[in-house]
């Protein structure tokens, strides 16, 4: 039984209210006096040089305010590491995909301007496009970036050696390739901007963001102006999903219409630009050779993985090197060699997303099963002989000190009946698994760590600070949650500061999975801090020692005789009387390995904690249509411990919505010469909530050592062993392991027709030799 009044229990989000009521105020509410409307001029072509801009007769347009090109910048080149800086915020010489950003109007209305759009005359000279990462990796000369041969942009390489001499111990050796395309995030709200500089010449923004301090930084550097004179304002996000995890050139450019007109600029993003101009799951096509003892363990794993980066690098080192780490983090494996290549095309920009590369980790356990079925072991039998667990190192060298890996495979197996039903289902129904591991962070230099601060009011209620930001996943409520709960208060009591650069502290963002870990973790300390203070005044008062107390449901009372006891409301004010406001900061800092690189040096301790997941789906397929009916999926998560059950489950949900329903059955894009043909809901299917499964929800916790109350990352790796699961579950109804992704129902056709053409051809020889 816990002993925390808040901390575990099933509560509300405070968010939730003014958001299902429609109060809660996103960018594009934001109204401000005399704001303009900003819009943005982009490539028509795929990869084409600019020759030549005229803006005169968009400038002549009555209403036109502001009209700049990349020759109004300070020509600095974004990119999340210094070795990628390749991305001009407004194109200069070359435009490297279809939507690329060459020009930026501000007007009074919208219809104004996307007239001075129109108005604007770009002279290119189109140059050959390359679609393709296979093609641009063999290209010597059609090079997107000039600076990098064979267009590659990032080649990540993992190697614990041995491999080879544990291939030749192997028993059993496959070698599989995996292909998936592309995938949007689909965010509910399309990505917008306001800016505005303020009578001392600060910029302010608002604007959709994974971590308010990542925004400011390069902002900072693009203008050339001090920091401190960046603000990042806090607004209602909806959803990130890794997409919102940088800057957006849509942000350099209304900041700099709005330093050109001296008047606040907002830019929506219709549903197009939201698919094609901020960033998308890459595609790609991976390689697994896998070696097994004769009981099914991993003796040695070689994968090669390309990747198709699209036109500039984004977040390249990382993307390149979490689908491989996922894995590692997963299972054991006595040896293994990675190489990760991450390839220019001229294609729109990919970054990170919830479900890392779903052909890289789908291929992973499909492979599995494909061994499974040649041993003649079932899958649940293969994945435990090879689950991580608890005070393993994995291959690059991070220790794991909690794990209940095991655990979640055997929940999620007895709530699904696994066992049961597996190869006993009807024809055309099947039921698959997946498992799949989260870091909780990754090293990020000084930006690794969260600080809070928290002041208490004479009335007695508390205000806390934090970086930390709320994309919808309810970590707002997580901070509140923690503070009330530690210094004795309810949640109403809690004036939540948050994701605010003028107003709080760095924190690493919610994309690095660390928003409770770190954040919550800064938050409990300060809490602590600030009641230890309260504790010292109040114990004069009730004349007992300050370890001998306790505060709840705002009283400060003794441990031992709840009886004697003095609202916290008081203790403040007595406090206030003695000269001594009441007030507490507190950070957090992850003990990692600083010298670990993502491409110089991928070893060493990647992070503190590590989550892991199983999911079970099971479905039936309509052979003659190739339309997926998922009946059940079950989802178990070490989460290592559930401060609020109810948000936890709602994370499970979607992400086996995203990772699972929609990632693995209906979401891909497709293209025609470099132009994605399908950006919107319209064509690009989303699921709805009348298209999910039932789903059983299992949160297992483990108790992580480090975790503020143990916990760690809660959510992702049910994304991406819910993909798995799909996988497993489709190729076990239709008799056939697929290896393109998702699994849509002409690939599923193909694939049953595929089996009985075999099946044909197998009955006429044995009634040849028969004759």
């Amino acid at each position: 039984m816990s002993d925390h009044t808040l901390i575990g229990t099933r509560m509300p989000r405070v968010d939730s209210r003014a958001k299902v009521m429609g109060k809660a105020k996103y960018t594009a509410d934001l109204k401000l006096p005399h704001m303009l409307v900003g819009k943005i001029k982009r490539s028509p072509y795929a990869h084409a040089r600019i020759l030549n801009i005229d803006t005169s007769k968009a400038e002549a347009l009555p209403g036109v305010k502001a009209v700049v090109t990349g020759k109004d910048t300070e020509g600095v080149k974004w990119g999340v590491f210094p070795y990628t800086r390749d991305q001009q915020f407004i194109q200069i010489e070359k435009a490297r995909y279809i939507g690329d950003e060459v020009a930026g109007v501000a007007a009074i209305d919208e219809e104004t301007a996307l007239r001075a759009l129109d108005l604007i005359e770009v002279e290119y000279e189109e140059l050959p496009a390359i679609f393709d990462p296979m093609e641009a990796m063999a290209s010597d000369t059609e090079l997107i970036h000039e600076d990098f041969p064979n267009n590659i942009n990032i080649h990540v390489n993992i190697d614990t050696g041995n491999v080879e001499e544990n291939f030749e111990k192997a028993y059993y050796i496959r070698e599989d390739t995996f292909m998936a395309s592309e995938e949007s995030y689909f965010h509910a709200e399309p990505y917008a901007v306001v800016a505005r500089f303020d009578h001392e010449g600060c910029l302010e923004v608002w604007c959709p963001n994974a971590g308010p301090h990542m925004k400011s930084k390069p902002l900072s550097n693009s203008f050339k102006i001090p920091l401190h004179k960046v603000k990042i304002k806090k607004i209602a996000i909806g959803g990130a999903f890794g997409g919102r995890s940088e800057i957006c050139p849509a942000d350099y450019i209304c900041a700099l219409l709005a330093k050109k007109t001296d008047k606040p600029v907002k830019i929506v993003f219709t549903r197009e630009e939201n698919t094609i101009a901020t960033r998308q799951g890459h595609a790609m096509i991976t390689t697994h050779k896998t070696g097994v003892d004769r009981e099914g363990r991993v003796l040695a794993r070689e994968t090669t993985c390309y990747m198709d980066g699209g036109a500039y690098s984004s977040t390249g080192p990382i993307a390149t090197s979490v689908p491989f780490l996922s894995m590692e983090q997963a299972y054991r494996m006595e040896s293994v060699r990675y190489n990760g290549y991450r390839i220019y095309t001229n294609k729109p920009i990919r970054g990170m997303i919830r479900v890392h590369g779903r052909g890289f980790a789908c291929g992973v356990d499909t492979q599995l099963d494909m061994i499974a079925d040649h041993l003649g072991i079932d899958p649940v039998e293969i994945r435990l002989k090879n689950s991580r667990q608890p005070g393993d190192y994995t291959s690059t060298k991070s220790y794991v000190s909690s794990c209940a890996m095991d655990e979640t495979i055997h929940k999620a197996v007895e709530k699904s009946g696994f066992k049961e039903k597996w190869g006993k289902l009807p024809p055309f129904h099947g039921i698959g698994i997946g498992t799949n591991s989260v870091q909780t962070g990754f090293p990020m230099g000084i930006r690794g760590g969260s600080q809070s601060f928290i002041k208490f009011n004479e009335d007695g209620e508390a205000t806390v600070m934090s970086g930390v930001v709320d994309n919808g996943q309810g970590n707002e409520n997580m901070l509140v949650q923690i503070a009330a709960e530690e210094l004795g208060l309810l949640p109403e009591d809690i004036h939540l500061v948050n994701a605010d650069t003028e107003t709080t502290s760095s924190d690493p963002g919610s994309y690095s999975q660390v928003s409770t870990f770190v954040g919550g973790h800064a938050v409990k300390i300060a809490a602590e801090n600030c009641r230890e203070k309260l504790f010292k005044v109040a114990a004069k008062v009730l004349k007992v020692d300050p370890q001998e107390l306790a505060a709840k449901n705002r009283l400060i009372f003794v441990r031992d005789d709840p009886e004697k006891s003095i609202p916290i409301k008081k203790v403040v004010r007595i406090s206030l009387l003695n000269f001594t406001s009441v007030n507490a900061e507190g950070g957090y800092w992850p003990k990692v390995d600083m010298k670990r690189e993502w491409v110089k040096n991928p070893y060493g301790q990647m992070c503190e904690a590590f989550s892991f997941g199983t999911t079970i789906v099971e479905v039936k397929v309509d052979p003659d249509t190739g339309q997926v009916e998922v009946l059940e999926a079950t989802a178990a998560q070490d989460v290592g411990y559930a401060l609020n059950p109810l948000i936890l489950e709602g994370q499970f949900e979607g992400s086996i919505a995203m990772g699972g329903q929609g990632g693995m059955l209906t979401e891909y894009h497709e293209w025609m010469d470099g132009r994605c043909i399908n950006p919107t809901m319209l064509d690009y299917k989303v699921p709805l909530a009348c298209d999910m499964p039932r789903i059983n929800n299992i949160i297992v916790e483990s108790i992580d050592p480090k975790g503020p109350y143990g916990a760690k990352e809660a959510g992702m790796s049910i994304a991406m062993s819910a993909a798995q699961g799909y996988s497993g579950a489709v190729s076990n109804a239709i008799g056939v392991f697929l290896d393109s992704f998702p699994l849509t129902p002409d690939k599923i056709l193909a694939a049953i027709k595929e089996k009985e053409t075999r099946q044909l051809k197998r009955e006429n020889a044995d009634k040849t030799e028969v004759n």
